[in-house]
Parts: structure tokens; sequence; C-alpha cells
């Protein structure tokens, strides 16, 4: 059974860090593209960070240059080093997978593709206040 188990989430101020895990159970997830998705309340989710089975990582221009996606395989999980947050980064996050999907460069514009997605984790609730 398929499970993506994020954690990390918390209240932090405007310009601190945060690291997300996304522990994947059921799969070995160096194998597959892993990403992450926000949602903030009344706005669609939308593509964060991805990392394929490749090894090569996509970001949305909102969190360049402040957000890394990193694996660890030995622990089949999955990170999200978030640093500078800004309170428009307020959101629940999600980790996905896709056994489909061995590349975001295969995918037409993957900020706007988690309707693609099959598989997701519960999401784990970053607030960030100013």
């Amino acid at each position: 059974q398929v499970q993506l188990l994020e954690s990390g989430g918390e209240l932090v101020q405007s310009g601190e860090s945060l690291r997300l895990s996304c522990l994947a159970r059921g799969f070995n997830s160096r194998y597959y593209s892993m990403a992450w998705f926000r949602q903030a309340p009344g706005k669609e989710r939308e593509g964060v960070s991805g990392i394929g089975a490749d090894g090569r990582t996509d970001y949305a221009d909102a969190v360049k240059g402040r957000f890394t996606i990193f694996r660890d395989n030995a622990k089949n999980t999955v990170y999200l080093q978030m640093n500078t947050l800004k309170p428009e980064d307020t959101a629940v996050y999600y980790c996905a997978t896709d056994f489909e999907i061995r590349s975001l460069a295969d995918i037409t514009d993957w900020v706007r593709s988690w309707h693609l997605w099959d598989y997701w984790g519960q999401g784990t609730q970053v607030t960030v206040s100013s």
C-alpha cells in the first residue's frame, strides 16, 4: 500500500526556515518523481517543487532561491527545505507521487498539474506570520 506521510509544518515568523519531510511507504521513492504542492484557502493547489527519478529538480518561480528539494534514499524520504519564509507561503503542503511521471520536464505546466498525480499525503500546515 502506497503511503506518503508529511511532517514538519508549523507556525513560524516571516524570514524563518522550516524543513518538511515526506516519508514514503510501500514503494521505493528513489525510482519515481516526487513533488510538493501547496494549497492556500480559496486557492487552487499549486506545485512548489519536484524531483524526478533522474534527480532533476524543478521549482515554482515563487520559491526559486528560497526552497530546496532533496532526497535521502536510505530513509525513503523527500525533504523540502524552506528558507526566508514569507506570509504568502502560508498553506497546507502536500507530498505527491505518480508512477507514470518520470520527470517533471515531461509535464506541461507542472505547477498546475495536481490532477495528474495519483498518490497524496494528508498534508502539513505551514503558517508564516508577518
